[in-house]
């Protein structure tokens, strides 16, 4: 039994404002914490020292931060990681000690709260790496960025294509905004979903173009706002089915998928649900009103046949 009837309706176009205006109203609050809050750096971006311990019972995180902070290692974030008997202490380069003695330090002052407690994991990351990691996080997505428009740009037309290129940066824009304002930690697995989202809302994108293309080839009236509803119509059940199981995949794995991929499934998740909904209201609404018309993506098939208004 299919989920959306095959012969939906729906006036998409029509509503795009109220897409605008949904648009323009996230943007702003993503902005605003952007420039406000900023976004919380994982180990991978800052530098400094990440320490997993176990514990054979639940542990008291209120304790443990007592226990540092005595130990003059205020600095330290501490958080349940996956159980609560796993737990990862965080800190900042040290000014005046290796990694190594801040590391060992840590484990002292856990390990004289608690004499059982075993260090399962130590990692330790410079400032400079840190630095470089976030220039070629950047240079990365603007390098997605690039080939995606070139990509579009000669695949279907340049309005189709500057439409594909902002709805995929109003997607990352505002899914940062979201990570800034949750305040989740924003590491090399949270920048590889935003990459991931990338190709996911693209290609979304693309396959509702292929069928606006193809709509326009097969029906030779109406306004191109009536034939790019039908095509949205038209992928309305492939898109409904395609996002919900992707959806509750994602649903799964922010679930049961533990400290490690949370912000992962997260930023997908949102990402999923933004990028689906900007595929119409904003990738194919602003090449309409950017003045996409039926000639701009037929053009070539009136070079090999002739004029289509002269056909029976």
């Amino acid at each position: 039994m299919n989920i959306i009837p095959n012969n939906t309706d729906f006036d998409f176009f029509g509503k795009r404002r109220f897409g605008y205006i949904l648009s323009a109203i996230l943007i702003v609050l993503s902005v605003g914490s952007l420039a406000i809050k900023g976004l919380n750096y994982g180990l991978d971006f800052t530098g400094g020292v990440l320490i997993e311990a176990g514990y054979q019972q639940p542990a008291d995180l209120d304790a443990i931060r007592d226990t540092l902070a005595q130990r003059d290692l205020n600095d330290a974030v501490v958080q349940f990681f996956g159980s609560s008997t796993s737990v990862i202490v965080r800190l900042p380069p040290a000014q005046d000690e290796n990694q190594a003695e801040l590391s060992s330090r840590v484990l002292s002052a856990l390990q004289a709260q608690d004499p059982n407690v075993e260090m399962r994991r130590v990692e330790y990351v410079g400032p400079a790496v840190g630095k470089e990691l976030i220039e070629a996080g950047g240079l990365a997505v603007i390098m997605v960025l690039a080939g995606i428009l070139i990509y579009v740009g000669f695949r279907f037309e340049l309005r189709l294509a500057a439409g594909a290129i902002l709805a995929l940066i109003h997607d990352l824009l505002i899914v940062l905004g979201i990570v800034s304002l949750l305040g989740i930690e924003f590491n090399l697995t949270v920048l590889a979903a935003f990459l991931a989202l990338a190709g996911y809302s693209i290609n979304d994108t693309i396959v509702i173009f292929d069928r606006i293309r193809e709509t326009f080839q097969k029906l030779r009236k109406g306004t191109e706002q009536r034939v790019m509803n039908v095509a949205i119509n038209q992928t309305l059940a492939r898109t409904v089915v395609t996002s919900g199981t992707t959806i509750l995949t994602l649903l799964a794995l922010l679930i049961f998928g533990g400290e490690a991929l949370f912000g992962f499934a997260l930023v997908l998740l949102m990402g999923v649900i933004l990028g689906t909904y900007s595929s119409v209201f904003v990738a194919s609404a602003l090449s309409l009103d950017m003045g996409l018309k039926r000639t701009d993506l037929i053009k070539a098939e009136v070079k090999e046949e002739g004029n289509i208004d002269d056909r029976p």
